[in-house]
């Protein structure tokens, strides 16, 4: 193995910083120097992170760098054996054939064509979000936070609708998935707290969903593990746990960090607004400028592998930034500009290969009708404080702002 040495402490560290701008800033000098690193994680453990985009390809589609199954999530020792086995055994957590078992259990259910036949229906949640929106620019004295009132309201209605979750419900879900995405931030107690209430409700779910069962997703995932072994109880349990994460926070993600982009970038705003067929390559091109995700979920080398040079042995972790890959110059040429119009926008935001965002259709349709109504509704949006004062959420995998603040401008 070559003796790579860490990036430089004195530096800013990507997966902590919080000042928006910064992030990408630290990505930018990392793939600057080369596409693989050396790297202290927030965990406190040591492995390599990938920056570059053709490496970070080669490495999500190379079966050498496996999820290594169930038991390396966060404070595995200290939580209840329960709570860890039905959150752990999820499609994202296994190699095959464990992971193309699972995956085809909800591939139906997330084609294109099935999204498209969501689509009214965003569109309806879309419209009456939009109303209160309105509403609250009328009432309000000061900035509206345009996460609270939209980008999040909008995707965790339509996947507890998909899985057939009553509107009641949903109140705790934002308070749980803050500490699940981010364990060690958030630390043990609050990663115990959300994590045992969201189980200890799916279980519940599930019960409720086995006396009376819903034409949703949830009643045809328990229909399968009754009438037959395709599906443990904790693989239903960990299947919903991660729609329930997964499935809301990364497009709350690509909504809000969307409309972040196109607000710093007004002309684009503007052009948008101007020729609203452009929607669909927009969604893609604020995909790859700035992603809901920083990372993929770690990996280890289950061989000892070459990576660009450098010899990395078996058993090492291996984490691929998705975020940084997108803005590679020297895949993109001028990556680190905003342009709808790109011809061309390919990006790793949803992964590649096997592991690839199942739910990718649907977020995509989510981030069309969102983005384009919201636009469509109000002329001109402004961002309520400077860019450099919104803060981003620390963690390994999400790329998130913790608030929006916009009003409408009188300009």
């Amino acid at each position: 193995m070559i003796d790579m040495p860490m990036p430089d402490p004195t530096k800013p560290d990507p997966f902590l910083a919080t000042v928006d701008g910064v992030r990408l800033d630290a990505y930018a000098a990392l793939t600057a120097s080369g596409p693989v690193h050396r790297f202290r994680f927030p965990s406190g453990v040591e492995g390599w992170l990938i920056t570059g985009y053709d490496t970070a390809r080669w490495a999500l589609a190379d079966p050498r760098f496996t999820k290594g199954g169930p038991g390396r999530g966060p404070f595995q020792d200290q939580l209840p054996a329960r709570v860890v086995a039905a959150i752990d055994h999820h499609l994202l957590n296994f190699d095959p054939p464990d992971h193309t078992r699972l995956r085809r259990l909800l591939t139906a259910a997330f084609t294109r064509r099935r999204a498209e036949q969501l689509a009214p229906r965003i569109q309806e949640l879309t419209d009456g979000l939009l109303d209160q929106l309105a509403d609250r620019f009328a009432e309000a004295a000061g900035p509206v936070d345009l996460i609270s009132e939209f980008a999040y309201p909008l995707p965790i209605a339509v996947i507890c609708e998909l899985l057939g979750i009553p509107e009641a419900d949903r109140g705790d879900f934002r308070a749980w998935t803050g500490p699940l995405v981010n364990p060690t931030m958030f630390g043990f107690e609050d990663y115990a707290h959300a994590a045992t209430s969201l189980v200890d409700y799916v279980h519940e779910l599930i019960a409720r969903k086995r006396r009376q069962p819903t034409d949703d997703l949830l009643s045809a995932l328990i229909a399968v593990h009754d009438q037959g072994d395709r599906l443990t109880e904790d693989e239903l349990a960990s299947m919903v746990f991660l729609l329930l994460v997964a499935g809301h926070e990364t497009t709350v993600n690509l909504i809000a960090n969307g409309v972040r982009a196109l607000l710093t970038h007004p002309e684009q705003w503007d052009l948008l607004r101007a020729e609203p067929e452009r929607i669909g390559s927009a969604v893609e091109e604020l995909l790859r400028y700035d992603g809901p995700l920083q990372a993929a979920i770690p990996t280890i080398t289950s061989a000892p592998v070459e990576i660009d040079g450098v010899q990395v042995p078996a058993g090492e972790v291996v984490v691929i930034s998705l975020l940084a890959a997108n803005r590679d110059p020297a895949h993109l040429p001028g990556a680190e500009q905003l342009d709808i119009t790109r011809p061309e926008t390919s990006h790793l935001a949803f992964g590649h290969g096997i592991h690839r965002c199942v739910g990718a259709p649907l977020a995509q349709v989510e981030g069309r009708i969102a983005l384009g109504s919201l636009i469509r509704r109000f002329e001109r949006l402004e961002l309520a404080v400077p860019a450099a004062e919104l803060v981003r959420a620390p963690g390994l995998l999400m790329n998130g702002l913790l608030r929006l603040p916009v009003r409408v401008s009188a300009g």
